[in-house]
């Protein structure tokens, strides 16, 4: 198992209070969760507090693959910061709220051997980036 770690960041332009609900609620999770237009979570689960399991169910749209994306939440510290194990592996989702109606999210995870680096990069960025997109064009109250 490598132990290279790999990060991505997307600056979204929302309050801290709903960036964090939209990461972190199961409704939510299932409308931006996904890679590619090919795939879709089609459940979430999450349960928010250390020791706390979720799992996501990513399926291909086309019903030829799914898996589910499940772990146990090491730390949480609402509107802050995120930890969590996952087969073998820790990531860490940093919320950066230091600007005025911005939130800088960050997400640092191990690397995996299946893929390559700069595919994992890409890949954990992509959905980095829809929930960027999903986050600023949603109706989200605080």
């Amino acid at each position: 198992m490598s132990t290279e770690s790999i990060q991505v960041s997307t600056a979204i332009k929302s309050s801290i209070e709903n960036v964090w609900h939209a990461y972190t609620s199961p409704d939510a999770i299932v409308k931006w969760n996904a890679a590619s237009d090919d795939w879709h979570t089609t459940a979430a689960t999450v349960d928010l507090r250390k020791g706390g399991l979720f799992c996501s169910r990513m399926e291909a749209k086309d019903g030829s693959m799914g898996f589910d994306f499940e772990g146990t939440y090491t730390k949480v510290e609402p509107l802050s910061c995120l930890e969590y194990s996952f087969g073998g592996r820790q990531a860490c989702v940093e919320f950066d709220s230091k600007q005025a109606n911005e939130v800088i999210v960050t997400v640092t995870f191990d690397a995996e051997d299946s893929h390559t680096i700069d595919q994992q990069r890409e890949g954990w960025q992509s959905i980095l980036e829809n929930f960027r997109k999903y986050v600023e064009s949603s109706t989200i109250r605080d």
